[in-house]
């Protein structure tokens, strides 16, 4: 895991471990290898025995990293790591303090028009912030970056009145949003959210484009035998087809998205692609 303890991607793949040990019979540990912009476990997975004992859980994070951090994260995304399973996602959220004049994304680009706004994310290279440079790219507009580290605490200075607006994991921000404290202007899904069914879609918000999923999914030390891959991805799949589980990732915010090793390997390589081409064209950058 390489994350810390506690957090969204940890929560779900414990839970998966779990099942997986409860129904196959397997003794699933997580360990959390946090730190290098989630590069650290990665590149330790990436140089594991090729048993099948070894998983890397992974989110978008790990396929902007292979642009972001070209021959410098020490491992390669696509060539030292094989596909397993792909899990789940969650979108991003624009959320503004509730008390803001901003009650819609048309009115977050006039505003942004006509003054400077503070924009925060959860760090320099996360999914909020290749959201919100994305949508600086389709629009046009300049928002002053704000990067902290984690979600929680640009959430505490946006309700605070810190900070203009937030890109938000949609997980983050949900219980301010529910309980009064933020606004939400546009989700990042092709649907509505049914927690939040007031609150539109990007492309209902004219941004089609921005539409941003930060998946979660499994990979092993490649050269790891064809067989275990997929023993190891249909047990993973079967198990996120269980209503019990499916129900679960709901209520974290996730929406569940059981991909085999085939249809995930597919999926990864066209995330890898796309945030490729956002990174340079809009030249994002980490410190």
């Amino acid at each position: 895991m390489p994350f810390p303890p506690g957090g969204l991607t940890d929560v779900a793949a414990r839970q998966v471990g779990k099942a997986l040990g409860d129904a196959e019979r397997w003794n699933v540990v997580v360990e959390n290898k946090p730190g290098g912009s989630a590069n650290i476990g990665a590149a330790h997975v990436s140089h594991a025995a090729p048993d099948g004992y070894t998983w890397l859980a992974i989110t978008l994070s790990h396929a902007a990293n292979a642009t972001l951090f070209t021959g410098k994260a020490g491992y390669d995304l696509l060539r030292d790591l094989t596909p397993v399973a792909g899990l789940a996602s969650s979108p991003i959220m624009v959320v503004v303090n509730a008390k803001s004049g901003i009650r819609s994304m048309e009115d977050l680009a006039r505003a942004a028009r006509a003054k400077s706004l503070s924009a925060g994310s959860s760090g320099n290279g996360t999914p909020p912030h290749l959201t919100l440079a994305l949508y600086q790219k389709l629009t046009g507009l300049k928002l002053m970056h704000v990067p902290y580290k984690g979600g929680a605490p640009s959430l505490t200075d946006l309700i605070g009145g810190h900070l203009d607006v937030v890109f938000s994991n949609y997980p983050e921000s949900l219980a301010h949003v529910k309980s009064g404290a933020l606004r939400a202007l546009a989700i990042t899904t092709r649907e509505r959210s049914a927690d939040l069914p007031d609150v539109p879609t990007v492309a209902q918000a004219g941004l089609p484009d921005l539409i941003v999923e930060n998946f979660t999914g499994v990979m092993m030390p490649a050269r790891t035998p064809p067989e275990l891959v997929e023993r190891v991805g249909d047990a993973i799949v079967r198990q996120l087809r269980q209503p019990a589980m499916q129900q679960s990732l709901r209520q974290l915010g996730f929406v569940p998205q059981p991909r085999g090793p085939g249809e995930f390997a597919a999926y990864l390589k066209s995330e890898v692609d796309r945030w490729s081409r956002i990174i340079r064209e809009a030249n994002i950058q980490v410190a």
